[in-house]
């Protein structure tokens, strides 16, 4: 986009003059590589995946990537804030930069480690991923045409939203997004008119279910009403029916009832009469035939309480010699297993004693003495104590050094 002005001129002739270019419209290179970067995904079959996916019915929860603290986040937010504000959706925001070298990378990991994190909560995935920054010049725009974003965008599964630059902006990732914005408040706005969209449905479906539970209950209402009046009729004559029925029957029960006390009472006179007889004559045979079972029965237990006795003895004396055998066997592998210790004792205090002697001379044999005759020196403060490091060596303070042969008085400068 240029400003120029026409001029006419004798010597020259006719020529337009230009003074002044507008770069936020310059294409040339920028349209060549987002021409690429299309051109590269459909190739790949995947430039419309994200655009193919079915678009959200319903908001409860967007991930948000935006610059922090721009203007066009702040627009986004004075509409979301409201749904946020009565829990009607659920907004998270990542942070990244979106113009200079090595923006797109850093718009593709806030994206990437947004959704890892969310996956590792308790929450469900979110519905939509937002994508929003204000308007700016086309340089500025040009770093979002990125083919590994673009690649990112296309492969998500969740429906991205955008609402990059102003209405005449336009970037690879407005082309592969599921729905694109104009600017990052319409993008609230669009999240908004979905979700009245639903509550609409939901009150006309509510309307539309009263008014046809109405209706059937009215008709249920008229059917019982009729079915009770009928049920109320048959209920009477079935119980004008039923009293006479009664009646009939009761006179016929009572005459049977009498008649079967009757013969009861008859048979039961005869029944008593055959169990006496026959408790008499089992009262007899008990009589006769109790005393020489008894004799038998003491009989058979003096036998079994003898055998009993015999077969006791024998297996406690078996027991007891068995207890002996086992008693002497422990005690002969108790002292054996004494003198296994005893042995095993003595070898490891004569080891010890060993190890303990030549740890000793060796001891012995790293004194001051051995120490000093090596090279080495003892420093030694005004007090008589040992001095270890530079730091305890104040200026002026007086020291003295032992040698293998001598000592030495100094002085710290």
């Amino acid at each position: 986009m240029v400003r120029a002005k026409p001029a006419f001129k004798p010597q020259y002739g006719f020529s337009i003059e230009i003074d002044a270019i507008d770069p936020e419209y310059t294409l040339g290179d920028l349209e060549a590589r987002k021409r690429e970067i299309r051109t590269r995904l459909q190739q790949e079959g995947i430039f419309d995946a994200n655009k193919k996916l079915p678009v959200p019915w319903d908001f409860n929860a967007v991930l948000v990537v935006a610059p922090k603290g721009a203007a066009g986040l702040g627009d986004f937010q004075a509409e979301a804030n409201r749904l946020e504000r009565f829990a009607i959706c659920r907004f998270v925001y990542a942070s990244s930069r979106f113009q200079g070298e090595g923006a797109a990378l850093e718009i593709r990991a806030a994206l990437l480690d947004a959704l890892e994190n969310w996956s590792d909560s308790d929450y469900p995935r979110p519905d939509a991923v937002a994508i929003i920054r204000g308007g700016g010049a086309v340089n500025d725009l040009a770093w979002l045409n990125d083919y590994e974003l673009a690649k990112c965008i296309c492969s998500l599964k969740i429906p991205v939203l955008t609402g990059v630059g102003h209405e005449r902006d336009n970037t690879i990732l407005d082309e592969v997004a599921n729905i694109r914005f104009d600017t990052p408040s319409k993008v609230a706005a669009g999240i908004e008119q979905a979700i009245k969209k639903r509550v609409d449905e939901a009150k006309a479906n509510f309307e539309l279910l009263t008014t046809q539970a109405t209706r059937v209950a009215n008709a249920s209402s008229a059917v019982l009403d009729r079915d009770f009046s009928a049920i109320h009729s048959g209920a009477f004559r079935q119980i004008a029916t039923a009293k006479q029925t009664a009646s009939e029957l009761m006179g016929e029960l009572q005459l049977g009832a009498t008649s079967t006390v009757h013969d009861a009472k008859h048979d039961a006179r005869k029944l008593v009469t055959d169990v006496r007889h026959d408790a008499y004559q089992l009262l007899a045979m008990a009589n006769r035939d109790v005393p020489g079972m008894f004799s038998e029965i003491k009989a058979e237990a003096s036998n079994v309480v003898s055998t009993a006795r015999v077969l006791a003895t024998t297996r406690l004396e078996a027991i007891h010699d068995r207890t002996s055998l086992d008693v002497r066997r422990s005690r002969e592998s108790v002292e054996q297993g004494l003198q296994d210790v005893t042995v095993s004792a003595r070898q490891i205090v004569a080891g010890a004693l060993t190890a303990a002697t030549a740890l000793f001379r060796e001891v012995a044999g790293q004194g001051p003495e051995k120490t000093l005759g090596r090279g080495f020196a003892i420093v030694r403060g005004e007090e008589g104590k040992p001095v270890t490091s530079a730091t305890d060596a104040k200026s002026g303070d007086g020291l003295e050094i032992e040698f293998r042969n001598g000592r030495v008085a100094v002085r710290v400068k």
